[in-house]
This record gives C-alpha cells, structure tokens and sequence, in this order.
C-alpha cells in the first residue's frame, strides 16, 4: 500500500512539472544550457512532492546539517578561516541577514579562504559557506549581503531540508544513522536547485538584505558579473585578466549548467524593485576588506568578467 502512494504521489508530481514546463514561458535563447535546465529542473519538482509531505522537524533538520558540517571538516581543512578579520566580517554581514528570515534557526557563516571556490552552499539547519574565490568578484557589501540572503533563503523554503530527503530516501539513510550521513558529499549541496526555487531565492534573498539596510542593486551587479563571465566562455585569453575570467569560469561551470540564465536572474530582480517601490534604494556600500575589486567605487563592473 505504502509503495503505491508514493508511485501515485510521484506521477502526479511528474504530471505537475509537465504541465509547469509547458505554461512557464522561456526567457533565454534555445540551446544546449536550455536543455540542460530543462532536465535539471523537471528532475527536481519531481523530487519535491514526496519530500514536502514528510518535512523534518527544525530539531531533526539542524541536527542533520551540523553532523554533515563535522563529517566534512576534514575536507574543508584549513580552508575555513573563523578568525581572520575578513571572515568576521563576512559572518556580520550575513548574521545581519539571517536576522530577518522566517525560521528563526541557528544559523553560522563560514567563510571559506580559497580564491578557486568561486561558489556558496548552504546545508540543512542553518551552516551558509561562501568562497573567497566568489567574494573576489565583488566590489560591494550590497553583492555580499546578496549572496549570503540567496543561501539564507534556500535554508528558510526548505530547499536544502528536500535536497537532503531525496538524498536520504535514494541512499536509504536513516535519520539517526550518522555513519550514513558522513558518507553524504558536500557536492550533493554545491550543486544548483531547481529554476522556480533559484528564482525563489533571488527574491526572497533580495528581500531579506534591503530588509537589513542594503540595495537591491547588489543583487543586479552580480548577475550583471554573471552574464559577462557567461558571455565569455568560448572567447580565448588575450590578456591576463582573461585567463583569470577563464579560471573563474572553469570553477563556475557547474553553477551556471544548473542555475537559471544570469540575465533572468538580473531582470526577475529590476522588476522586483519597481514592483516593491525600491527605486530609491541605490546607495551601496563598498566592501570593507578583501577580495581584489574591494577599492573599487561601487557600480563599476568586476576585474574578473569585464573586457
């Protein structure tokens, strides 16, 4: 019986993300990454059904994401640095953030200290990490703030929660068995969400930073970054700054393989400021410390992905 509500519960997810796929509107040219999203994504809200009617309890989530953070420390070495001033600093910025999400979970902002991380997860529970590798295509604290609200927010709707159940029922884990737990790859959460719920998290990851005092432009100026580092992956390094573009670009592959088109991404949010009446939100503040554009005037575009 147990096994014919679930075959029935997946076939009316599986009707749902076509009917979904039909009705939601392309806005980005056909090709090979339009079909690569297509898959991801129909993957995905097939996923989501299941996991969303057998949620974990907040307990049962954080207990889940820390244990995955201890198991993992090893792997993350020496990388993770808690007391530097720039690491303090992310943590500020980002506590600043999580203090206006929903769930009013214990989260922790881990800064990772390898520029070849251009990336950031976050787990079940409440654990954000972010590179310095991502940091460096920065030049203001709005991008961070941007950031860091976008991975709040794939803890706060659960997405991380429905990552982990699918993970634990394909592997057969169960919630007490930590031996099994270890074995999880942090990979399973570095890797991209579906297209409706990385458009959720843009929003709503916006909206938690303009909650705590910065622009949404942060989150328009990174995309921005995005697109051009998108624009030049089949361009060849002329200048020494291309060959940068190009190393961040082999480390960003997968992001953009599994993440919605960096233009979507910019203009779900310029119409989001018009929409919030937000046109007056424009002063950003400059990064404080680190990363390699952090002298530069907000507003002018990145070192990396910028001709």
């Amino acid at each position: 019986m147990k096994h014919r509500i679930v075959l029935v519960m997946v076939a009316l997810a599986a009707v749902a993300a076509i009917v979904m796929a039909q009705r939601r509107k392309a806005e980005a040219d056909v090709g090979p990454d339009a079909i690569v999203h297509f898959i991801a994504d129909t993957e995905h809200e097939l996923s989501r059904l299941p996991a969303g009617a057998t949620r974990m309890s907040d307990a049962e989530e954080i207990a889940i994401g820390d244990e995955i953070v201890r198991d993992h420390a090893a792997e993350l070495g020496n990388s993770e640095q808690t007391n530097t001033p720039m690491a303090q600093y992310v943590e500020r910025v980002g506590m600043e953030v999580a203090a206006r999400a929903h769930r009013k979970l214990p989260y922790k902002i881990h800064y990772i200290q390898d520029d070849g991380f251009v990336n950031a997860f976050a787990l079940p529970g409440g654990n954000v990490f972010i590179g310095s590798g991502l940091v460096n295509l920065m030049d203001t604290e709005d991008e961070l703030a941007s950031v860091l609200g976008h991975e709040i927010e794939h803890i706060d709707h659960y997405h991380c929660a429905e990552r982990y159940q699918l993970e634990a029922r394909l592997r057969r884990i169960g919630a007490g068995d930590l031996a099994a737990i270890a074995q999880l790859p942090l990979a399973i959460f570095q890797a991209g969400y579906s297209k409706d719920q990385e458009l959720e998290a843009d929003r709503e990851g916006t909206r938690l930073a303009v909650l705590a005092g910065y622009s949404p432009l942060g989150a328009v100026r990174l995309f921005e970054a995005f697109e051009r580092l998108e624009q030049r992956r089949s361009q060849p390094a002329l200048t020494p700054g291309d060959e940068a573009a190009r190393v961040a670009l082999g480390t960003l592959a997968g992001y953009f393989q599994s993440h919605p088109y960096a233009s979507e991404r910019a203009a779900q949010i310029r119409r989001m400021i018009v929409t919030e009446h937000w046109e007056a939100k424009v002063q950003e503040k400059p990064l404080e410390m680190g990363g390699i554009n952090a002298a530069r005037p907000p507003g002018t575009a990145p070192m990396i992905g910028n001709r």
